[in-house]
């Protein structure tokens, strides 16, 4: 530190001269508490989901924008003294890293300059899983962000394989692993029922992952298909595999069975030939397992291939559409009564008791339990993210400014809706106009949103994953607002708000020529259960 020693006698003997220097070395000190008051650290939000061996990415900035290039920032969990990262003096520093996360994190620098930086952290454990925090610190500046890493795990396919006869039935052993959380698993016969399992142990490895085994008795008249299924709970997927059983192999007691084996000891020669023909048809049959699971194993792997694709795609594609992020606030003259807006204007939901009118199912909705937002889109492109959480009903998207909001209306284009929506935690779709289902590889917490007027396009992404959702097609006459329906509470453990994420923003963009739209869109086959809805639109 200087020594100010011969500056301080001066001072004393100047007393005006002093008064006038304290003066200003407080009003220094005070703009600089001001300007670190308006500094604020984002981090990517409440909470966030990684897949077991994949790679975690913790986002952290600044806003307003500032140069970081000479600051410290620490990556922590739970608190500042559990290091996972730490930047300072423009480097990355090991020394204090906690030993689980050594050479397991990448820095990413690129945009420091401006306040944002992001660690990605490698090959994720069920042991990652915890709250984390980031923090920014300089001379005259310290704030941070938390959040909650959510951590699952996709086990291996259902293995079905035949212990032997039983008390008059056959035993079947059905056994996994790799899973995370604790799995579900659950066995069925061909009516859909469930079958009481005789054995069921779920054990967890010292990586935390869960494998299990579970065998059940099926006697007669319990036959032809049964099948074992496996659920994670925190991805709301599941495996099965399905076996098909002949009736002439489950033991029976009835007395013509008594009959044919008194003459199968009679006649010793007819038994060899069945026996040689059983040997032939289980030889045939499970040459055509064998076939049949290769052919499994292929199309498994064509599938993973082009989903590898698409993410890889959609995230490009997702990290360039940020960079139109703008700031997105509700517009409380457009909500409905039942519904609650918070001081900020950057989040909404529905009162608890308040009424939600549903006519003829998920397709056709009442309007007067939205809101819009107070922005208007007329050109160029603009694109924001809304933190869903774990709500089993929502509707998000834009609408015209001058869209049909009263009595019952269709959220379809051609009535002025671009949305994407959930519908009881279990159907993700869009309607362009007829329903479209999506396929969804990790239920997204947030959902990011890119309106690019000029090219008359509506693009979803899920920004838990960064992959491309689905994108409208259209061409927009008048201004378009953001749309956000939370839907009425439906009594689930997780009636979370519909939240406006707060993101960099960097002004405005000039539009590019760009008329490459190679999207494949996730879709699934139609659902002879929704065609009752469908009619009576």
């Amino acid at each position: 530190m200087a020594d100010f020693s011969v500056f301080v006698g001066f001072l004393k003997e100047v007393p005006w001269c002093r008064s006038i220097f304290f003066t200003h070395f407080l009003l220094i000190l005070c703009l600089g508490e001001v300007d670190s008051d308006e500094v604020k650290v984002v981090g990517p939000g409440d909470s966030m989901l990684a897949l077991v061996g994949e790679t975690a990415e913790f986002p952290c900035h600044l806003s307003p924008y500032q140069d970081a290039e000479h600051m410290e920032i620490r990556w922590f969990r739970t608190q500042v003294s559990n290091v996972v990262y730490l930047y300072q003096e423009q480097q990355g520093l090991s020394d204090t890293q906690m030993p689980e996360f050594r050479n397991r994190t990448v820095f990413e620098a690129n945009d420091i300059m401006d306040g944002s930086v992001t660690l990605h952290v490698l090959s994720v454990t069920p042991s990652d899983e915890g709250q984390y925090g980031c923090r920014f610190l300089s001379h005259n500046f310290s704030g941070e962000a938390m959040w909650e890493l959510e951590v699952a795990g996709l086990g291996s396919d259902p293995l079905i394989s035949l212990e032997g006869f039983n008390e008059g039935g056959i035993r079947l052993r059905c056994s996994s692993s790799g899973w995370y959380p604790k799995p579900k698993v659950q066995w069925r016969d061909h009516r859909g029922q469930c079958l009481p399992p005789e054995y069921e142990a779920i054990i967890r490895n010292a990586q935390g992952l869960f494998s299990l085994n579970t065998s059940v008795t099926v006697r007669g008249g319990a036959h032809s298909n049964v099948s074992c299924s496996i659920q994670n709970p925190l991805l709301a997927q599941k495996k099965e595999f399905v076996l098909q059983i002949a009736d002439v192999f489950l033991p029976r007691t009835s007395p013509w069975k008594k009959a044919f084996l008194v003459t199968l000891a009679a006649l010793p020669l007819s038994l060899a030939v069945l026996t040689i023909l059983a040997l032939q048809y289980f030889y045939k049959k499970r040459c055509s397992q064998e076939k049949l699971r290769k052919q499994e194993e292929k199309d498994r792997e064509r599938l993973q291939a082009e989903l590898d694709w698409r993410r890889s795609e959609g995230q490009a594609e997702w990290r360039a559409a940020q960079q139109y992020a703008v700031d997105v606030t509700l517009d409380p003259t457009t909500a409905h009564l039942s519904l609650e807006i918070s001081d900020d204007l950057k989040s909404v939901s529905s009162r608890l008791g308040a009424p939600s009118i549903v006519v003829h199912g998920p397709q056709r909705f009442s309007e007067q339990t939205c809101v819009l937002s107070r922005e208007r889109f007329c050109s160029g492109r603009h694109y924001w993210e809304v933190n869903v959480g774990r709500r089993s009903r929502w509707f998000l998207g834009a609408c015209l400014e001058s869209v049909e909001r009263s009595g019952s209306v269709r959220l379809s284009p051609a009535a002025g809706y671009w949305v994407m929506g959930l519908w009881n935690s279990c159907e993700y779709f869009v309607l362009d106009p007829q329903r479209v289902a999506l396929t969804l590889r990790v239920p997204p917490r947030r959902v990011g949103i890119l309106l690019d007027y000029e090219a008359g396009k509506l693009s979803f992404f899920n920004a838990s994953d960064g992959s491309h959702v689905f994108t409208f097609t259209d061409t927009f006459f008048g201004a378009l607002c953001a749309y956000f329906r939370p839907r009425a509470h439906d009594g689930s453990e997780h009636p979370d708000p519909l939240t406006i994420c707060s993101l960099p923003v960097k002004g405005p963009h000039v539009l590019e020529e760009d008329d490459n739209d190679n999207w494949l869109q996730p879709y699934e086959p139609f659902d002879p259960a929704w065609a009752d809805d469908e009619a009576l639109l």
